[in-house]
């Protein structure tokens, strides 16, 4: 029986363990959190067959499965490295794990698509499981958007496209990937406190084209054009404008996405979609949608179920989420704005706006997202361990706005310090909003200080505003 060492007991660690006690694995789970929670969830993979430890083992098997938020310095990692094992992530074993069984005639051929970049990625791979659906086939959106691919992999219903939402942290311990198509929507300061620098950050997204037959990359973000370059100079590539779209692009022309890419003439341009077809048609939405109209005219999917799959694609929570609307104020949800990038798109919505924010910057450079809007900004409410760089870059940019401080009950834990905190964020937001305001949670940080993740931030939002303000 082969044996495996998995670090971490997250929604990947916990999903990779299950799945490969499940065909066949001797499984061990490092888990360096030891609390009540974690103890509770070793004894209930012991029940399974599946040895849970809390202490770095001085043995290592041959292969080590790492948990994709643990950076590679990680003592564990390194102590596995000095032992001769083999580190590798969820990602790059599942897909491994595939290719072993169709080579072994146990299972039919999977098609992999990937989509990665700095935001967008979860509306991406919902329009392109909807748009491969719409088509009459089998698809599926996991990966870093919930669901592991391993689960997936491993479950007895078979589908044969997988689109694999792929973060920078999954990408790294990649090496072996190989995707039918794979995009890259856009970059921006992200997660610089795990890769070190901006350079490795995009290294690691770029990681996505390694072995894919198709690849698509946003034609109008500055900060790719070198890397266009670069890769134009070893292989052929597919560009997506919000622009006209020249020959081998996607595009826009008036109220149409257009395809010039995968027309197979020079001369020929192919109707995919309107932009009423796209909800909500924002630009950056737009541009989502162009990436996931390309994905899917890579692997051959027609025109009209491009244009019936975004039809029929509703987007996900905490993204833009209109929440309630009274006495001239707009309450909006954009949780899932954990950078400055998202919460710069989020801004391109709105013109007054009362914004909440803060949280875990990640090394992301937050002064040049307040330079740029702090026009739009009536009042700032600041939360979370780097709300000073938010404040500071407010204080220097536009010193005329107001700003509320809002500090957690220190007498409170867990989720009922979370659910006041949010209380009082949006009874001081109801205090300062005007008609015509639009109260914007859109953090540009992540939420690990102060909540479990974004979901639960937005969550409390919402049922903070429902019951202080009503609903739509």
């Amino acid at each position: 029986m082969s044996q495996v060492l998995i670090t971490g007991l997250g929604v990947t660690g916990d999903a990779t363990a299950r799945a490969l006690v499940k065909i066949g694995y001797e499984v061990t789970v490092f888990e360096e959190r030891d609390d009540s929670r974690h103890r509770e969830l070793a004894k209930e993979l012991g029940a399974l067959g599946i040895h849970v430890t809390f202490d770095i083992p001085e043995k290592f098997p041959p292969l080590v499965i790492t948990s994709p938020g643990w950076k590679p310095e990680h003592p564990i990692l390194l102590a596995a490295l000095e032992h001769g094992a083999h580190v590798m992530g969820e990602i790059e074993f599942s897909f491994m794990h595939d290719q072993q069984q169709l080579k072994a005639g146990k299972s039919a051929k999977r098609i992999w698509l990937g989509v990665t970049g700095t935001n967008g990625k979860t509306s991406t791979v919902g329009m392109v499981e909807s748009i491969i659906k719409a088509a009459g086939k089998s698809a599926i959106a996991c990966g870093n958007v919930g669901t592991p691919v391993i689960e997936v992999l491993t479950a007895p219903e078979f589908y044969e496209y997988l689109i694999v939402e792929l973060s920078s942290f999954q990408l790294h311990w990649t090496s072996n990937l190989q995707l039918s198509a794979g995009a890259l929507l856009n970059i921006d300061d992200d997660h610089l406190d795990w890769h070190g620098n901006f350079q490795n950050y995009l290294q690691a997204k770029l990681k996505i084209f390694n072995g894919a037959e198709q690849v698509l990359i946003n034609g109008d973000d500055p900060r790719l054009h070198e890397s266009i370059e670069s890769l134009l100079r070893e292989r052929e590539i597919t560009t997506y404008t919000l622009q006209v779209p020249q020959y081998g692009e996607l595009g826009v022309v008036e109220d149409l996405l257009i395809d010039r890419a995968f027309t197979g003439a020079q001369n020929v341009a192919t109707e995919l979609a309107q932009l009423s077809d796209i909800n909500p048609p924002a630009p950056h939405n737009v541009s989502n949608a162009l990436a996931a109209a390309g994905l899917a005219r890579a692997v051959g999917i027609e025109p009209d179920a491009i244009s019936q799959g975004l039809r029929a694609f509703t987007p996900g929570h905490h993204r833009i989420e209109k929440v309630a609307h009274k006495d001239g104020i707009t309450w909006v949800n954009d949780s899932k704005a954990t950078n400055p990038h998202a919460t710069n798109a989020a801004f391109a919505a709105f013109d007054s706006i009362i914004w909440i924010a803060g949280g875990l910057a990640k090394g992301a450079d937050i002064e040049t997202l307040v330079k740029r809007r702090h026009q739009q900004i009536r009042a700032a409410i600041l939360i979370g361990t780097d709300r000073p760089l938010i404040k500071n870059a407010l204080e220097k940019h536009s010193p005329e706005t107001p700003i509320i401080l809002i500090d957690e009950d220190p007498s409170l834990e867990g989720a009922e310090r979370a659910k006041a905190l949010m209380r009082e964020v949006v009874l001081a937001a109801s205090r300062v909003a005007h008609d015509g305001d639009t109260v914007l949670l859109a953090p540009a940080c992540a939420s690990m200080d102060q909540f479990q993740s974004y979901a639960q931030r937005g969550e409390l939002f919402v049922e903070a505003v429902t019951e202080l303000v009503g609903q739509l």
